[in-house]
């Protein structure tokens, strides 16, 4: 039996990027959150576009966006916007979390730098 894409049951895997976070130059314009296993990655705006690169090394297709406000999902496999049920919480980063994020870590030229 095929595994289901979106798992409801689990909760985000922290608050930022988990490969940005760690890495002392790491940083993301917004974040995204895999549908099936919670893992928060950077968009395919952001420098290192962790989110899509989860999505191709997992076999997860389906994100949501991890934005405050912003309820989409969005399917790797067809490149468009699909419908998903209401996901274990925190459905967004914290709101005093910057975008451009994590604060202290982004470049003053970061404009220039997204994808």
């Amino acid at each position: 039996m095929a595994e289901t894409p979106i798992d409801v049951t689990v909760a985000p895997s922290g608050t930022g990027c988990a490969e940005c976070l760690p890495d002392p130059s790491g940083w993301w314009f917004h974040l995204r959150r895999c549908a099936q296993c919670g893992h928060i990655g950077c968009c395919d705006s952001s420098p290192a576009q962790h989110a899509s690169q989860h999505a191709a090394e997992s076999g997860h297709p389906i994100i949501q966006s991890f934005e405050p406000g912003e309820g989409w999902f969005w399917d790797y496999r067809t490149e468009a916007y699909t419908d998903g049920p209401e996901l274990a919480p925190p459905d967004c980063h914290p709101r005093d979390q910057p975008a451009p994020g994590p604060a202290g870590r982004v470049p003053a030229d970061w404009e220039s730098r997204l994808h």
